[in-house]
């Protein structure tokens, strides 16, 4: 009795989730882990057949059955697995047949891979950005050099022709330069200090919006929907507004050069508790969700949006989302991207430490 009770504190311990099933393929046991990872408690799963939770692939079910007789085990790497609320979700299963006396059973072990893929994309994306900032960087400088020579050579040019006609062309020459090299401060990014003082996210989102509706003339809808739990934190609220501007003026310029039918953008706020951002684990993440309802992003260009001189639009810079990762990466945090024709989300995951 007692190593029966060992046996059975231990399963209810481990961060795995176990669930045992009998010869009907009906749930026997499940382990606090797995009903954390199905949504729902085993006396809501008991009901259940398989199919409902782990696979409704015929193929799948039938290897089930004939692994529970022939005391084959075998692994699926990242399957899809639908919890009781409806929510796919990406694992890894291990099944093992038990030949007990009475009746076999098979033991299943689960492990989710959703928040071990989402810690490698967003460490992919981090060093991305990172060697890609410091190439830009380099490459600003190299391009910067050189065009202070060439600004002061059109102006002594400009000098020493008698020929007023002439001029044109040397301030053709300046004005390119001008142009160029404002694009290369862009590049650059700010050469000042952030200006740290406590920040309320809803307040920068509240300029945004009345920069942005000064700009369309109310013809796009503003949905706000934000949660006034969230604390005050410490950041600079100057660069936070332009990262969201730079987010939100994107998703109007789309929804007015698509002429989209009620056009409207949606700012949403949430606080989540214990949220890993690359490698590191924040215990309470302020999660801005700005939403549009454009025809989203082209998949050629979805993983490499944030890189600079990338743009879905003809006559876009390419800059505003990665001068926006970068704002959001000197506050510790990182900007996520998804998009479907309908929806496009980006998601600003701020740490609140």
């Amino acid at each position: 009795m007692f190593r029966k009770q060992t046996h059975k504190q231990t399963l209810e311990n481990l961060s795995t989730s176990v669930i045992l099933l009998d010869e009907r393929l009906c749930i026997d046991y499940m382990n606090p882990a797995a009903e954390m990872l199905l949504e729902a408690t085993i006396k809501r799963l008991k009901l259940c057949g398989v199919e409902q939770w782990l696979t409704s692939d015929p193929d799948e079910l039938a290897v089930l059955k004939a692994s529970i007789h022939s005391g084959h085990p075998y692994t699926r790497r990242e399957a899809k697995l639908i919890t009781f609320s409806g929510r796919e979700l990406t694992v890894d299963y291990s099944v093992n047949p038990l030949p007990l006396q009475n009746s076999p059973m098979l033991l299943i072990e689960i492990q989710a891979r959703d928040r071990l893929l989402r810690i490698e994309r967003e460490e992919e994306l981090l060093s991305h950005h990172a060697a890609t900032r410091n190439l830009v960087r380099g490459l600003a400088h190299e391009i910067k050099n050189p065009l202070g020579g060439i600004r002061g050579a059109a102006q002594l040019l400009e000098r020493e022709l008698e020929d007023e006609s002439l001029h044109e062309y040397t301030h053709i020459i300046i004005e390119e330069v001008d142009r160029l090299r404002n694009l290369v401060d862009r590049l650059l990014g700010s050469h000042k200090l952030p200006k740290l003082e406590q920040v309320n996210i809803h307040a920068v989102l509240e300029r945004v919006c009345a920069l942005v509706n000064a700009e369309c003339a109310g013809q796009i809808e503003l949905h706000r929907d934000y949660d006034p739990s969230i604390p005050e934190f410490t950041g600079d609220s100057e660069r936070l507004i332009q990262a969201v501007l730079n987010i939100v003026r994107n998703a109007m310029q789309s929804l007015q050069e698509n002429a989209v039918v009620a056009p409207k953008i949606s700012l949403r706020t949430r606080a989540k508790r214990q949220v890993t951002l690359g490698s590191e684990r924040h215990r309470l993440v302020c999660c801005l969700d700005i939403i549009d309802n454009g025809p989203g992003i082209p998949p050629e260009i979805l993983n490499t949006v944030f890189y600079p001189m990338i743009s879905g639009r003809a006559d876009g810079s390419g800059l505003g989302l990665s001068i926006a990762q970068s704002i959001i990466n000197q506050h510790h945090g990182l900007i996520e991207c998804s998009s479907a024709p309908g929806c496009t989300r980006l998601t600003l995951n701020i740490p609140l430490e």
